[in-house]
């Protein structure tokens, strides 16, 4: 048996299945729909399937948690970085994102913006006088509150089934399927463009290779992908999201630092430079704008 814990949810693992307990204040209807989306042969070949219970359940109560089964699949090896399927990571975004969502009922938001919000909140809250606190702060000023989960995205932009929670932990390789997404807990319907923030946010940070990031993207568009423009700069569409993932990384760094009581590595420091370079650009456009 293998457990791990997390904030959000307990994973326990017994040989090739994954039960997992999520958080306390997981909505069910909302998990309950997400639960049926993922079973779905809409998804298929694209997110992890859900196992059903022995009593035929997707979702059981197991104490006060919520919990879902999931067959324990082979995840990217940390040890091996160079490893990492970029470019069908891409592909399956785009096809996540094309995926028709009518009759399930998913009509709220991922839950990419407010996980931002709840970061800086920790680190306030364990760290908010370590000496990368301030410069956090003053990122997160940069954002609109549509950023932080306030309010409405901006009209014109795209509207999909959007992961909500992307990065490389979410990828599971099965013999029979390949790479697959993971992880139903932050499903929702929303700017496609969260699920490039956080690889985006990387790159902007210097802690993702060029080479990556273009598999990446090139991926993406090549499946169609809908959250950025197929040719042009994609970044007007990645700014706003890519600043709010420097914020919510750099936060969560400054956080952990703080409980440790030590000072940032290598990698949290180039993400608190990243918040301070952010700050200053916006000034700067801002000065030069009057």
């Amino acid at each position: 048996m293998v457990l791990s814990g997390r904030q959000d949810g307990v994973v326990v693992r017994v040989a090739d299945v994954v039960v997992k307990a999520h958080a306390v204040d997981a909505d069910p209807d909302e998990l309950l729909i997400r639960i049926r989306l993922a079973s779905s042969d809409r998804l298929d070949g694209i997110l992890l399937r859900p196992l059903r219970f022995p009593d035929g359940n997707l979702v059981n109560q197991i104490g006060e948690r919520l919990a879902t089964a999931w067959s324990a699949g082979e995840p990217l090896s940390p040890d091996d970085p160079d490893a990492a399927p970029w470019e069908r990571a891409g592909e399956l975004l785009a096809h996540l994102h094309s995926t028709d969502i009518t009759g399930f009922g998913l009509l709220f938001r991922s839950g990419a913006a407010g996980r931002v919000a709840r970061a800086v909140e920790r680190m306030n809250r364990s760290a908010g006088r370590h000496p990368g606190a301030a410069s956090v702060r003053t990122a997160l000023e940069t954002l609109p509150r549509w950023a932080l989960g306030e309010g409405a995205p901006p009209a014109g932009r795209p509207r999909a089934l959007t992961h909500g929670d992307w990065h490389l932990g979410q990828l599971v390789r099965l013999p029979e399927h390949g790479w697959l997404l993971l992880d139903v807990d932050d499903l929702g319907y929303d700017d496609p463009a969260w699920d490039l923030a956080r690889p985006a946010a990387w790159y902007a940070s210097g802690l993702l290779e060029a080479e990556a990031w273009s598999q990446l993207l090139d991926g993406y568009r090549r499946a169609g992908g809908v959250a950025v423009p197929t040719d042009r700069d994609p970044w007007a569409a990645l700014d706003v999201v890519s600043r709010a993932l420097v914020v919510q990384s750099a936060a969560l760094a400054v956080a952990a630092a703080g409980r440790q009581r030590r000072e940032l590595d290598e990698v949290e420091e180039a993400l608190v430079e990243t918040c301070r370079r952010i700050s200053a650009h916006l000034r700067a456009a801002h000065v030069d704008s009057l």
